[in-house]
Protein backbone atom coordinates (compact mmCIF):
# COMPACT_ATOMS: atom_id res chain seq x y z
CA UNK A 1 0.00 0.00 0.00
CA UNK A 2 3.00 2.38 0.96
CA UNK A 3 4.41 1.84 -2.67
CA UNK A 4 1.21 2.68 -4.34
CA UNK A 5 1.05 6.15 -2.59
CA UNK A 6 4.59 6.86 -3.41
CA UNK A 7 3.98 6.02 -6.85
CA UNK A 8 1.02 8.15 -6.95
CA UNK A 9 2.67 11.00 -5.33
CA UNK A 10 5.61 10.58 -7.67
CA UNK A 11 3.32 10.70 -10.68
CA UNK A 12 2.04 13.47 -9.11
CA UNK A 13 5.06 15.84 -8.54
CA UNK A 14 6.29 14.64 -11.91
CA UNK A 15 3.07 15.84 -13.50
CA UNK A 16 3.68 19.41 -11.55
CA UNK A 17 6.72 19.82 -12.84
CA UNK A 18 6.07 18.99 -16.21
CA UNK A 19 3.26 21.29 -16.14
CA UNK A 20 4.98 24.50 -14.73
CA UNK A 21 7.77 23.68 -17.05
CA UNK A 22 6.11 23.29 -20.14
CA UNK A 23 2.98 25.36 -19.77
CA UNK A 24 3.85 27.58 -17.18
CA UNK A 25 4.21 30.37 -19.80
CA UNK A 26 0.07 30.30 -19.93
CA UNK A 27 -0.36 33.79 -17.97
CA UNK A 28 2.17 35.30 -19.70
CA UNK A 29 1.20 34.46 -23.46
CA UNK A 30 -2.16 35.11 -22.60
CA UNK A 31 -1.63 38.54 -21.12
CA UNK A 32 0.88 39.11 -24.50
CA UNK A 33 -2.34 37.77 -26.71
CA UNK A 34 -4.82 40.25 -24.71
CA UNK A 35 -1.93 43.30 -25.20
CA UNK A 36 -1.54 42.43 -28.84
CA UNK A 37 -5.32 42.41 -29.37
CA UNK A 38 -5.38 45.61 -28.04
CA UNK A 39 -3.07 47.47 -30.11
CA UNK A 40 -4.79 45.89 -33.19
CA UNK A 41 -8.21 46.49 -32.12
CA UNK A 42 -9.82 43.64 -30.41
CA UNK A 43 -11.01 40.72 -32.09
CA UNK A 44 -12.10 41.02 -35.44
CA UNK A 45 -16.00 41.71 -34.47
CA UNK A 46 -14.16 44.84 -32.73
CA UNK A 47 -12.52 45.31 -35.75
CA UNK A 48 -15.41 45.61 -37.60
CA UNK A 49 -17.25 47.98 -35.40
CA UNK A 50 -14.52 50.06 -34.81
CA UNK A 51 -14.14 50.27 -38.66
CA UNK A 52 -17.89 51.56 -39.00
CA UNK A 53 -17.29 53.60 -35.95
CA UNK A 54 -15.11 55.59 -37.74
CA UNK A 55 -16.60 55.71 -41.24
CA UNK A 56 -19.34 56.99 -39.86
CA UNK A 57 -17.75 59.57 -37.80
CA UNK A 58 -18.64 63.21 -39.31
CA UNK A 59 -14.64 64.03 -40.51
CA UNK A 60 -14.79 60.08 -42.66
CA UNK A 61 -18.25 61.61 -44.02
CA UNK A 62 -16.72 65.48 -44.68
CA UNK A 63 -13.90 63.55 -46.61
CA UNK A 64 -16.17 61.17 -48.53
CA UNK A 65 -18.73 64.10 -49.24
CA UNK A 66 -15.78 66.14 -50.65
CA UNK A 67 -14.00 63.38 -52.16
CA UNK A 68 -17.99 62.93 -54.56
CA UNK A 69 -17.77 66.31 -55.11
CA UNK A 70 -13.90 66.47 -56.42
CA UNK A 71 -15.16 63.38 -59.01
CA UNK A 72 -19.09 64.97 -59.64
CA UNK A 73 -16.76 68.34 -60.70
CA UNK A 74 -14.09 66.27 -63.33
CA UNK A 75 -16.72 64.71 -65.16
CA UNK A 76 -18.99 67.71 -65.19
CA UNK A 77 -15.24 69.44 -66.52
CA UNK A 78 -15.04 66.89 -68.96
CA UNK A 79 -18.35 66.91 -70.05
CA UNK A 80 -18.40 70.82 -70.43
CA UNK A 81 -14.80 70.70 -72.61
CA UNK A 82 -16.97 68.08 -75.03
CA UNK A 83 -17.50 69.75 -78.88
CA UNK A 84 -21.13 68.64 -78.22
CA UNK A 85 -21.31 70.86 -74.99
CA UNK A 86 -18.92 74.08 -77.22
CA UNK A 87 -21.74 73.45 -79.72
CA UNK A 88 -24.52 74.01 -77.30
CA UNK A 89 -22.86 77.16 -75.43
CA UNK A 90 -21.88 78.94 -79.01
CA UNK A 91 -25.92 78.60 -79.76
CA UNK A 92 -24.96 76.17 -82.62
CA UNK A 93 -27.38 73.57 -83.74
CA UNK A 94 -25.00 71.29 -85.32
CA UNK A 95 -24.51 67.92 -84.01
CA UNK A 96 -20.54 66.46 -83.14
CA UNK A 97 -20.89 64.27 -86.39
CA UNK A 98 -21.76 67.18 -88.61
CA UNK A 99 -19.00 69.75 -86.93
CA UNK A 100 -16.51 66.82 -87.32
CA UNK A 101 -17.65 66.07 -91.33
CA UNK A 102 -17.62 70.08 -92.01
CA UNK A 103 -14.26 70.17 -90.41
CA UNK A 104 -12.32 67.59 -92.29
CA UNK A 105 -14.00 68.77 -95.66
CA UNK A 106 -12.60 72.33 -95.00
CA UNK A 107 -9.12 70.57 -94.09
CA UNK A 108 -9.07 68.63 -97.05
CA UNK A 109 -10.09 71.81 -99.43
CA UNK A 110 -7.14 74.14 -97.46
CA UNK A 111 -4.44 71.24 -98.18
CA UNK A 112 -5.67 71.01 -101.93
CA UNK A 113 -5.08 74.50 -102.18
CA UNK A 114 -1.98 74.73 -100.56
CA UNK A 115 -0.39 72.12 -102.29
CA UNK A 116 0.42 73.82 -105.36
CA UNK A 117 1.66 76.29 -103.61
CA UNK A 118 3.58 74.69 -100.97
CA UNK A 119 7.42 73.59 -101.50
CA UNK A 120 6.74 70.80 -99.51
CA UNK A 121 3.68 68.57 -99.02
CA UNK A 122 4.68 68.29 -94.94
CA UNK A 123 3.09 72.14 -95.29
CA UNK A 124 0.01 71.39 -96.84
CA UNK A 125 -0.62 68.46 -94.70
CA UNK A 126 0.32 70.75 -91.72
CA UNK A 127 -2.08 73.69 -93.01
CA UNK A 128 -4.62 71.13 -93.73
CA UNK A 129 -4.36 69.93 -90.13
CA UNK A 130 -4.61 73.13 -88.77
CA UNK A 131 -7.44 74.29 -90.74
CA UNK A 132 -9.54 70.94 -90.15
CA UNK A 133 -8.68 70.34 -86.91
CA UNK A 134 -7.55 73.93 -85.19
CA UNK A 135 -9.46 76.53 -86.92
CA UNK A 136 -13.06 75.12 -86.56
CA UNK A 137 -12.94 74.53 -83.03
CA UNK A 138 -11.46 78.02 -82.34
CA UNK A 139 -13.99 79.61 -84.01
CA UNK A 140 -16.72 77.38 -81.97
CA UNK A 141 -14.81 78.60 -78.78
CA UNK A 142 -14.54 82.02 -79.81
CA UNK A 143 -18.26 82.10 -80.31
CA UNK A 144 -19.03 80.34 -76.90
CA UNK A 145 -17.05 82.86 -74.99
CA UNK A 146 -18.60 85.81 -76.56
CA UNK A 147 -22.18 84.60 -76.16
CA UNK A 148 -21.42 83.28 -72.28
CA UNK A 149 -20.06 86.69 -71.71
CA UNK A 150 -23.11 88.51 -72.79
CA UNK A 151 -24.80 86.21 -70.43
CA UNK A 152 -23.40 87.01 -67.64
CA UNK A 153 -23.40 90.74 -68.38
CA UNK A 154 -27.25 90.95 -68.05
CA UNK A 155 -27.88 88.00 -65.38
CA UNK A 156 -27.84 90.60 -62.69
CA UNK A 157 -30.48 92.39 -64.39
CA UNK A 158 -32.75 88.82 -64.89
CA UNK A 159 -31.70 88.32 -60.53
CA UNK A 160 -33.26 92.12 -60.19
CA UNK A 161 -36.57 91.37 -62.46
CA UNK A 162 -37.18 88.38 -60.34
CA UNK A 163 -36.84 90.20 -56.96
CA UNK A 164 -39.10 93.18 -58.09
CA UNK A 165 -41.68 90.57 -59.36
CA UNK A 166 -41.73 88.35 -55.90
CA UNK A 167 -41.92 91.58 -54.11
CA UNK A 168 -44.93 92.13 -55.88
CA UNK A 169 -46.70 89.28 -55.29
CA UNK A 170 -45.59 86.97 -58.95
CA UNK A 171 -44.62 83.42 -58.52
CA UNK A 172 -40.73 82.67 -59.87
CA UNK A 173 -42.30 81.14 -62.86
CA UNK A 174 -44.04 84.14 -64.14
CA UNK A 175 -40.45 86.29 -63.60
CA UNK A 176 -38.77 83.77 -65.47
CA UNK A 177 -41.33 84.07 -68.15
CA UNK A 178 -41.04 88.33 -68.31
CA UNK A 179 -36.91 87.23 -68.49
CA UNK A 180 -38.13 85.14 -71.42
CA UNK A 181 -39.81 87.81 -73.16
CA UNK A 182 -38.33 91.10 -72.06
CA UNK A 183 -34.16 90.44 -71.50
CA UNK A 184 -31.47 90.58 -74.54
CA UNK A 185 -30.14 87.66 -76.07
CA UNK A 186 -28.80 84.92 -75.26
CA UNK A 187 -30.02 85.43 -71.69
CA UNK A 188 -33.81 85.55 -72.89
CA UNK A 189 -33.49 82.14 -75.18
CA UNK A 190 -32.08 80.54 -72.27
CA UNK A 191 -34.76 81.31 -69.81
CA UNK A 192 -37.61 80.43 -72.09
CA UNK A 193 -35.86 77.03 -72.36
CA UNK A 194 -35.68 76.84 -68.98
CA UNK A 195 -39.48 78.05 -68.40
CA UNK A 196 -40.84 75.05 -71.24
CA UNK A 197 -38.65 72.26 -68.99
CA UNK A 198 -40.39 73.76 -65.95
CA UNK A 199 -43.66 73.64 -67.98
CA UNK A 200 -43.01 69.77 -69.67
CA UNK A 201 -42.67 68.87 -65.55
CA UNK A 202 -39.06 69.03 -65.01
CA UNK A 203 -37.97 70.04 -61.61
CA UNK A 204 -36.81 73.01 -61.16
CA UNK A 205 -32.88 71.43 -60.04
CA UNK A 206 -32.87 69.64 -63.19
CA UNK A 207 -34.18 71.74 -65.08
CA UNK A 208 -31.01 74.40 -64.10
CA UNK A 209 -28.66 72.23 -64.41
CA UNK A 210 -28.95 71.57 -68.17
CA UNK A 211 -28.88 75.35 -68.44
CA UNK A 212 -25.83 75.18 -66.72
CA UNK A 213 -24.48 72.60 -69.22
CA UNK A 214 -25.41 75.44 -71.77
CA UNK A 215 -23.70 78.24 -69.83
CA UNK A 216 -21.53 77.19 -67.25
CA UNK A 217 -21.07 80.04 -65.47
CA UNK A 218 -20.27 80.72 -61.63
CA UNK A 219 -23.40 83.01 -61.38
CA UNK A 220 -25.67 80.60 -63.19
CA UNK A 221 -24.28 78.76 -60.53
CA UNK A 222 -24.94 80.65 -57.77
CA UNK A 223 -28.38 81.19 -58.66
CA UNK A 224 -28.98 77.50 -58.76
CA UNK A 225 -28.49 77.26 -55.22
CA UNK A 226 -30.16 79.96 -54.07
CA UNK A 227 -33.10 78.19 -55.41
CA UNK A 228 -32.36 75.02 -54.23
CA UNK A 229 -31.67 76.15 -50.32
CA UNK A 230 -34.68 78.21 -50.91
CA UNK A 231 -36.69 75.27 -51.72
CA UNK A 232 -35.59 73.13 -48.93
CA UNK A 233 -35.70 75.03 -45.76
CA UNK A 234 -37.75 78.13 -46.74
CA UNK A 235 -37.09 81.69 -46.22
CA UNK A 236 -37.42 84.91 -47.76
CA UNK A 237 -36.29 84.10 -51.77
CA UNK A 238 -36.61 87.98 -52.47
CA UNK A 239 -33.81 88.75 -49.94
CA UNK A 240 -31.69 85.87 -50.87
CA UNK A 241 -31.75 86.95 -54.55
CA UNK A 242 -31.05 90.87 -53.74
CA UNK A 243 -28.18 89.67 -51.48
CA UNK A 244 -27.21 87.40 -54.77
CA UNK A 245 -27.41 90.47 -57.03
CA UNK A 246 -25.33 92.49 -55.03
CA UNK A 247 -22.60 89.75 -55.30
CA UNK A 248 -22.78 89.72 -58.72
CA UNK A 249 -22.81 93.18 -59.45
CA UNK A 250 -19.53 93.33 -57.16
CA UNK A 251 -17.86 90.40 -59.13
CA UNK A 252 -18.66 92.56 -62.13
CA UNK A 253 -17.23 95.64 -61.14
CA UNK A 254 -14.21 93.52 -59.64
CA UNK A 255 -13.80 92.70 -63.29
CA UNK A 256 -14.13 95.29 -64.95
CA UNK A 257 -11.35 97.15 -62.08
CA UNK A 258 -9.21 94.46 -63.46
CA UNK A 259 -9.87 94.66 -66.97
CA UNK A 260 -8.62 98.06 -66.74
CA UNK A 261 -5.61 97.82 -64.45
CA UNK A 262 -4.24 94.95 -67.08
CA UNK A 263 -5.21 96.90 -70.13
CA UNK A 264 -2.12 98.52 -70.08
CA UNK A 265 0.34 94.73 -69.94
CA UNK A 266 -2.37 93.27 -72.53
CA UNK A 267 -1.55 96.14 -75.17
CA UNK A 268 2.07 95.26 -73.83
CA UNK A 269 1.75 91.93 -74.76
CA UNK A 270 0.35 92.16 -78.26
CA UNK A 271 3.27 94.90 -78.93
CA UNK A 272 6.29 92.73 -78.10
CA UNK A 273 4.03 89.79 -79.94
CA UNK A 274 3.99 91.40 -83.11
CA UNK A 275 7.23 93.12 -83.50
CA UNK A 276 9.34 89.83 -84.65
CA UNK A 277 7.17 88.89 -87.44
CA UNK A 278 6.30 92.39 -88.26
CA UNK A 279 9.84 93.26 -88.36
CA UNK A 280 10.64 90.37 -90.56
CA UNK A 281 7.58 90.99 -92.79
CA UNK A 282 8.86 94.49 -93.63
CA UNK A 283 12.46 93.43 -94.50
CA UNK A 284 11.32 90.90 -96.51
CA UNK A 285 9.19 93.11 -98.39
CA UNK A 286 12.33 96.12 -98.66
CA UNK A 287 14.88 93.22 -99.26
CA UNK A 288 14.11 89.79 -100.03
CA UNK A 289 17.87 88.54 -100.51
CA UNK A 290 18.76 89.31 -96.53
CA UNK A 291 16.03 87.54 -95.40
CA UNK A 292 16.13 84.57 -97.25
CA UNK A 293 18.78 82.50 -96.16
CA UNK A 294 16.47 82.45 -92.78
CA UNK A 295 14.25 80.76 -94.75
CA UNK A 296 16.47 78.21 -96.62
CA UNK A 297 19.43 77.77 -94.78
CA UNK A 298 18.71 74.64 -92.31
CA UNK A 299 20.31 77.02 -89.73
CA UNK A 300 17.87 79.55 -90.42
CA UNK A 301 15.37 77.05 -89.61
CA UNK A 302 16.70 76.39 -86.30
CA UNK A 303 16.75 80.07 -85.82
CA UNK A 304 13.23 80.54 -86.49
CA UNK A 305 12.16 77.33 -84.44
CA UNK A 306 13.75 78.70 -81.45
CA UNK A 307 12.42 82.17 -82.24
CA UNK A 308 9.00 81.30 -82.25
CA UNK A 309 9.25 78.66 -78.88
CA UNK A 310 10.54 81.49 -77.27
CA UNK A 311 8.22 84.16 -78.48
CA UNK A 312 5.44 81.78 -77.47
CA UNK A 313 6.57 81.12 -74.25
CA UNK A 314 7.37 84.89 -73.35
CA UNK A 315 3.50 85.36 -74.85
CA UNK A 316 1.91 82.60 -72.66
CA UNK A 317 3.88 83.78 -69.30
CA UNK A 318 2.24 87.72 -70.07
CA UNK A 319 -0.65 86.02 -70.44
CA UNK A 320 -0.68 84.22 -67.64
CA UNK A 321 0.30 87.26 -65.42
CA UNK A 322 -3.04 89.33 -66.36
CA UNK A 323 -5.17 86.58 -66.37
CA UNK A 324 -6.99 86.71 -63.38
CA UNK A 325 -9.86 83.81 -62.46
CA UNK A 326 -12.00 84.37 -59.61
Amino acid sequence: MMMVLVGVLAFVTIAGLGFVFAGGDSASSRTTKRAQAIVSGGSPATRVRTARAAANSPEARRKQILKTLKDQDKQQKKALLSIGAKLQQAGLTFTPKQFWIASGVFGLVVGAIALPFAKSPLIALGLAFAAGMGLPRWIVGFLAKARIKKFTEAFSDAIDIIVRGIKSGLPVHDCLKIIGKECPEPLAGEFRRLVESVGMGAPMDQALEKMYERMPTNELRFFAIVLAIQQKTGGNLAEALNNLSVVLRGRKLMREKIKALSSEAIASSFIIGSLPPGVVTLISVTSPKYMAPMFTDPRGHLMLMGAVFWMSLGIFVMRKMINFKF
